[in-house]
């Protein structure tokens, strides 16, 4: 019994890593063999103490699980530049981390600039092997690829080679990282399709329903550009399933049920509700975009709709208009998010805004903005603004804290406004772009509409000398130099 237990254990042991096996570890004894035994491969170069590292890893491990059974196969592989692999890395030229670039037969193709979790790196470099478009001999190719494909696919069916065949083999060329591409000159599914010369778009079958139709056929020119917009247009159908990795490809106004979304475990269940959107979303064809993802990989964009946890079984449904403006649907129904919908196209709501509270006091030389008040502090204040984006967990944030209060000491009495906002409990504003902390940007007075990324020094002498450079009016204290003027007391 003892052993049974033993043994066990151990095969529970090696199902866990297991995973982590799939992915092989090189280092400079073995790199440039081992490699070269793969006709396609993705490399990670990493730092063990690296934080992005460390979240990609299990990701990555993922990916290895479903690419080393791709046929053809595509391994993954890592290599530590602190330790066994640093002339590797070197000679590769890596001086971030992570940094993953993709090799054929051993050698450099490209820099992999794909998803970072596992569906979405699957996808990526299975669109890395083998033709653009698969071709379809027989009926049952086609009947497996569409059992098989959790994604729309587009098939082009040619009697004989036609303008249309070279505009598609040219989208599928270039769109073959995103979308899964086939066709066949077979004449029994020719005959099948009904199509001599043409592109059918399935949709996947788990996706299929009763308000859509479960393929659409191009009727376009045979042109490069129309097939393209034809596939945009038509590939996540009524309402798609948003996802981490294809989320930029659903554009607004767009309206997204968030709930337990899942596809594997679940999908009656998730189709349930889904259904229940599609009935909706086939009134606004051509209005609006819809989409459902799975409230638990998508829990950040609830943060920022002020939700912290989707309670029960029913979707929280969210929007945003054409404009970015954030609205929220918490008690969903069939009629409700019909009425939702119009009212947030016609803009009869009031958008949601994730501010922190107006301070009390706003009297000190460093002014605080929030979402709520940013336009009387920023917009509508009539100075200049130099106004930093910051998070109050960054160090470099900190580090610039009492320099920027000695800065707005310095200058409290010009024509000059410097504020601070704290991007993480706060919506930030069209047109600032903040993508790390702290995001400095100068906003003169007469165009708040065009404000400057600040990307100078960030000591009080560096931040005078741009003020003083770039002050609509001349300072009063400081020339356009950053010098101090001379004191007229004195003389």
């Amino acid at each position: 019994m003892f052993l049974l237990k033993i043994f066990a254990i151990s095969l529970i042991i090696y199902s866990c890593s297991a995973r982590e096996e799939d992915v092989l570890d090189l280092g400079d004894s073995d790199f440039e063999s081992k490699i070269a035994e793969h006709e396609t491969a993705l490399v990670m170069f990493y730092a063990p103490w690296c934080g992005h590292c460390k979240r990609l890893k299990p990701e990555y491990a993922k990916a290895a699980e479903d690419l080393l059974r791709n046929d053809p196969p595509v391994a993954m592989v890592k290599v530590d530049c602190t330790e066994a692999g640093k002339e590797t890395c070197n000679k590769h030229s890596v001086s971030g981390y992570p940094t993953l670039k993709i090799f054929r037969n051993g050698e450099v193709s490209q820099d992999y600039n794909g998803p970072r979790e596992a569906p979405g790196i699957v996808k990526y470099m299975k669109a890395q092997v083998g033709p653009s478009s698969s071709e379809l001999k027989t009926s049952e190719c086609l009947k497996n690829l569409l059992a098989n494909e959790k994604e729309s696919v587009l098939v082009g069916f040619f009697e004989k080679e036609s303008d249309l065949k070279a505009a598609f083999l040219k989208v599928a060329d270039k769109l073959r990282e995103k979308v899964k591409f086939a066709h066949t000159s077979f004449k029994e599914l020719l005959d099948t399709q009904k199509v001599k010369d043409g592109l059918v778009l399935f949709r996947p079958v788990h996706l299929q329903n009763k308000f859509e139709d479960n393929s659409v056929k191009y009727t376009g020119p045979a042109d490069a550009a129309d097939i393209q917009k034809f596939i945009t247009k038509n590939f996540h159908g009524l309402v798609g399933h948003r996802k981490p990795d294809n989320k930029q490809e659903f554009e607004n106004p767009l309206f997204v049920a968030y709930y337990s979304v899942d596809y594997v475990k679940n999908p009656k269940g998730t189709n349930y509700w889904r259904n229940r959107i599609l009935k909706v979303a086939k009134d606004f064809i051509g209005k609006a975009n819809f989409a459902v993802s799975a409230n638990d990989e998508f829990q950040h964009e609830l943060n920022e709709f002020g939700l912290d946890y989707v309670k029960g079984d029913k979707p929280v449904v969210t929007a945003r208009d054409a404009k970015n403006q954030k609205f929220i649907l918490k008690d969903f129904s069939v009629e409700g998010l019909d009425v939702f919908v119009n009212d947030v196209l016609e803009g009869a709501l009031e958008p949601y805004l994730k501010s922190e509270a107006i301070p009390e006091s706003n009297d000190q030389p460093l002014k605080v903005a929030v979402a709520k008040n940013f336009d009387e502090v920023v917009v509508n204040n009539g100075k200049d603004v130099l106004i930093e984006f910051y998070a109050p967990w960054c160090g470099h944030c900190k580090k610039l804290a009492p320099i920027f209060d000695e800065l707005a000491e310095k200058l409290k009495d010009e024509d000059v406004a410097i504020v601070k906002m704290d991007a993480t409990a706060n919506d930030v504003p069209t047109p600032y772009e903040v993508r790390g902390f702290p995001t400095l940007f100068w906003v003169p007075k007469d165009s708040k509409d065009s404000p400057v990324k600040y990307e100078e020094g960030r000591e009080v002498d560096d931040f005078v000398k741009y003020i003083a450079k770039h002050a609509t009016n001349e300072l009063k204290g400081y020339d356009r130099s950053g010098s101090p003027k001379a004191d007229k007391t004195e003389l």
